[in-house]
């Protein structure tokens, strides 16, 4: 059996001092590789670097780029053109973490558009899938996806919304990222949409450090725990756990073309 951490933070410096330990651990849950995703221009360096240098251990390290939408402040224009060099010239497996945010304080939608849609542009030209964070917007992200028809697609991370609106993503082309939300209890709409679509349209992840799982409550994320996303989706399922390994592993191999 094995998993796939289709969106994990392991570049992050709380992770420092205890990153071997982590990896070791994933390993041990069945977690073969780890999909990490690029925030902003200033820790892209210190991802590619982590990357190529863990990325041919178990669990194998693969990087994405992008302008998060929650680090505006951080982000300049300029960015946008040492992204494409990146895409260009190095070994991507997606453009991302990009995305609408419209859940923080003062959330400033056009400048989030702004570098959202030249991203867009990026991954389609360079035949990438993106990985996407959605809060409070997914009628708006749905409408920058049929405008732009992502060709290879991509992950909407942490997805939490409708069933509807979880149709309307896989008809684009896109997989649903389940992670800690769905272990809630009190997350019904989330599961619902679980128990009513095929497994082939979710792919796992974790948001590790963030997004801490029930029963994880105020402690860190980390990729090992991607096992006990899996496991919750068999019970919501009523399939086996290793139904949902296969399948969701599959799914990320093939998106992200890592076979």
């Amino acid at each position: 059996m094995q998993l796939i951490d289709t969106h994990c933070h392991i570049d992050f410096s709380s992770f420092e001092p205890v990153r071997a330990e982590v990896l070791a651990r994933a390993a041990s849950a069945h977690v073969s590789h780890i999909i990490v995703p690029g925030v902003n221009a200033s820790g892209w360096s210190n991802l590619k670097s982590l990357v190529l240098r863990e990325g041919e251990l178990t669990p194998h390290l693969h990087m994405a780029f992008g302008l998060h939408p929650c680090f505006l402040n951080e982000h300049q224009t300029q960015d946008l053109e040492q992204l494409e060099a990146l895409l260009a010239s190095d070994p991507v497996c997606a453009v991302g973490e990009i995305g609408l945010d419209l859940f923080i304080p003062q959330a400033d939608l056009d400048q989030q558009l702004l570098f959202l849609r030249p991203q867009l542009a990026l991954a389609n030209k360079y035949h990438l899938p993106v990985l996407l964070h959605v809060r409070k917007a997914h009628d708006l992200m749905l409408k920058q996806l049929r405008r732009f028809k992502i060709a290879r697609g991509g992950v909407v991370h942490a997805f939490s919304g409708s069933e509807q609106q979880a149709r309307q993503y896989i008809e684009l082309g896109f997989k649903l990222g389940l992670g800690g939300a769905v272990t809630y209890e009190r997350a019904q709409k989330l599961r619902r949409a679980v128990q009513a679509l095929a497994l082939e349209h979710f792919v796992l992840e974790t948001d590790a450090p963030d997004m801490p799982l029930s029963g994880y409550q105020g402690l860190p994320n980390e990729p090992s725990r991607v096992l006990d996303v899996a496991n919750i989706i068999a019970e919501v399922k009523g399939c086996t756990l290793e139904e949902v390994a296969a399948t969701t592993t599959k799914q990320a191999l093939q998106l992200f073309d890592l076979e």
